[in-house]
């Protein structure tokens, strides 16, 4: 009954892959050691597996999701048994490699240095890129000889490298080739992914792999370039001038009003500097909005006509009518001086003006000297 515990312990009946393994495993070689597998024995390939009969160094067969026995016409009986006169060690030698054949997701690509390309609007600028892709077993046997030969378990990190390698000299192929303005490149990211997914697939498909899943996330300019759109969309956010610098005198009144410092007296002193700030602004709107403002022109008058005089080279005003009473009394408006008012086109000599004239002839005469 030993001998036959003994037989039986060096037979393998049953080959499967069910340990728990990491999810970055993509292929698992079935451990054989001292035992060999016997005539008969069950093949159970699970769904997201293919597995890979290797006898004697050669692929012998791939076999699906399923239940197979394993019959002398594809495996050699290996048994120690049989390998007696060899001094227990069997001449054949058969191999089975499990395959995984879902999909490796989340895995990541990147620039990881900037792409140089001209730009029709920016002119010379510089790219990064980054996005995230599947990859997938879809041709076992090509897998096998490409990529896993007799490694006993193969993980993503040992190709990750290499793929992303490829990716990135594809999609800078892409970016350079497609003629897309930088700043359109947002809308254009599903042409991108798409067009770089088939440029991968051939050489993906060399190595047995396929690229279900292929996406561009982000294309980003350098921070310089950034901060100036930043300074140009905050510029086109803004819009009407007038309307935003009204807008901000309110909020100044707002906040200046809803912050006191020192109960009633500081919410009033808070809305009186609120009020002061708001005159200001909008003071200085009005007259921004007046035509040639800051061309040297007067300031806007009230609706009671007012006088400008010059008076050696220098604008002095303004002045009411009644108050150029005293300036001609006090000689400093003759009839030779230049004089202007709202609605006048150039300066004229007060002499040349109706309204003017008249008062000269209406003024005293200057006093006399003092004895």
């Amino acid at each position: 009954m030993g001998l036959m515990n003994f037989i039986r312990g060096e037979l393998i009946d049953i080959i499967e892959w069910n340990q728990e393994s990491t999810s970055d495993v993509m292929a698992w070689r079935f451990p054989r050691k001292d035992n060999e597998i016997k005539n008969g024995a069950k093949l159970i390939v699970r769904e997201g597996q293919k597995a890979v009969l290797v006898n004697m160094g050669q692929i012998a067969d791939v076999f699906n999701p399923g239940m197979h026995s394993l019959e002398t016409k594809n495996v050699p009986i290996l048994s120690k048994i049989m390998g007696w006169k060899y001094g227990f060690e069997s001449p054949f030698k058969c191999e089975v490699y499990f395959i995984s054949t879902r999909r490796f997701t989340d895995l990541k690509w990147g620039t990881a240095n900037p792409i140089m390309m001209r730009d029709r609007e920016f002119g010379m600028v510089r790219l990064r890129a980054y996005g995230s892709y599947a990859v997938q077993v879809g041709d076992a046997t090509n897998f096998l000889r490409e990529l896993i030969s007799t490694d006993p378990q193969f993980e993503t990190f040992e190709i990750a490298a290499q793929m992303r390698n490829m990716i990135v000299t594809r999609f800078t192929d892409a970016v350079a080739s497609s003629g897309i303005p930088c700043l359109d490149m947002a809308a254009n990211l599903d042409e991108l992914s798409e067009f770089c997914q088939k440029k991968l697939s051939g050489e993906f498909g060399e190595m047995g792999l396929t690229t279900p899943i292929f996406l561009v996330e982000n294309i980003s300019l350098p921070p310089n370039v950034e901060e100036a759109l930043d300074k140009r969309t905050s510029m086109g956010l803004i819009g009407n001038l007038d309307q935003y610098m009204k807008f901000q005198a309110a909020t100044a009144l707002e906040t200046a009003a809803a912050n006191p410092s020192d109960g009633g007296a500081g919410m009033g002193a808070g809305l009186g500097v609120g009020l002061g700030m708001a005159q200001q602004m909008m003071h200085s709107m009005n007259f921004a909005a007046q035509p040639g403002a800051g061309a040297g022109a007067p300031p806007p008058l009230p609706n009671a006509v007012q006088w400008f005089v010059g008076v050696n080279g220098q604008q002095a005003g303004p002045f009411a009518p009644d108050a150029l009473q005293g300036e001609i009394s006090a000689g400093r408006l003759t009839p030779e001086s230049y004089i202007w008012r709202s609605g006048m086109a150039n300066w004229q000599k007060a002499e040349e003006v109706p309204e003017i004239s008249a008062m000269f002839g209406s003024a005293p005469p200057p006093l006399p000297p003092t004895p």
